[in-house]
């Protein structure tokens, strides 16, 4: 069972590592590229605060955005501000969230998030750990994967695994590591089993898109080329 309150610990614990990473910097690193193709770093810290405005209208029972358009346009409106009006726009931000998921729930209800997609409510607090850590490694400032929390990364794999579980395009596939961790995913083509070996940071960072997978060996064929997500 997801435990959401362990989970928004960890949601503060990891916006103030992000904060603490940019904190300091000057005015221009916002308008550096990200690791993200085509975002400046401002681009991703305006994501992270509307992010969590979002999720808050989650919580609350109204829509996560009110269309893509204007999740898009926010964003673009946003990016360019000053570093000191971006980390407080996330504090702001973040806080609120923080503070609707502190409310009485049912934590068991079933809740719409972008694009129609449905989940647990108690699931809303990883959803927003995922994007807080991932980004943070997205800003370029040093953070990789490889300083992601252990349970983090585990989570994200298990979570990313049975999103492409089944899928048309993806073979059936295991992912290993040196420790004997496991996850199986793909299934939905004809072709032939794979077994990727890895460290679970690379394997995270393959199956979140967010490296090539070069450091991964594989037997039974080639690495699958996954589907965007």
């Amino acid at each position: 069972m997801t435990d959401h309150v362990r989970d928004l610990e960890a949601v503060r614990e990891a916006t103030d590592r992000l904060l603490s990473a940019m904190d300091g910097r000057d005015d221009g690193s916002v308008a550096e590229p990200s690791l993200l193709p085509g975002w400046s770093r401002g681009h991703v810290l305006a994501h992270l605060s509307r992010n969590a405005d979002a999720l808050t209208n989650v919580l609350q029972g109204r829509p996560m955005y009110a269309s893509s358009e204007t999740r898009d346009s926010d964003i673009e409106r946003d990016a360019p501000r000053p570093l000191g009006e971006q980390l407080a726009d996330l504090r702001t931000s973040g806080a609120a969230f923080l503070a609707a998921a502190s409310e009485p729930a049912d934590w068991s209800r079933t809740v719409t998030l972008r694009n129609g997609v449905t989940d647990s409510a108690s699931r809303i607090p990883f959803r927003r750990w995922v994007e807080i850590e991932l980004h943070h490694v997205d800003l370029g400032t040093g953070y990789g994967l490889e300083d992601l929390p252990e349970e983090f990364v585990t989570r994200e794999n298990d979570f990313l695994a049975e999103r492409f579980a089944g899928h048309p395009d993806v073979p059936p596939t295991t992912a290993v590591t040196e420790d004997g961790r496991i996850w199986t995913t793909g299934g939905g083509s004809d072709g032939p089993p794979v077994t990727v070996r890895g460290t679970a940071p690379d394997i995270l960072g393959w199956l979140c898109g967010r490296r090539d997978g070069s450091a991964l060996t594989v037997d039974g064929g080639g690495l699958p080329t996954l589907p965007p997500l």
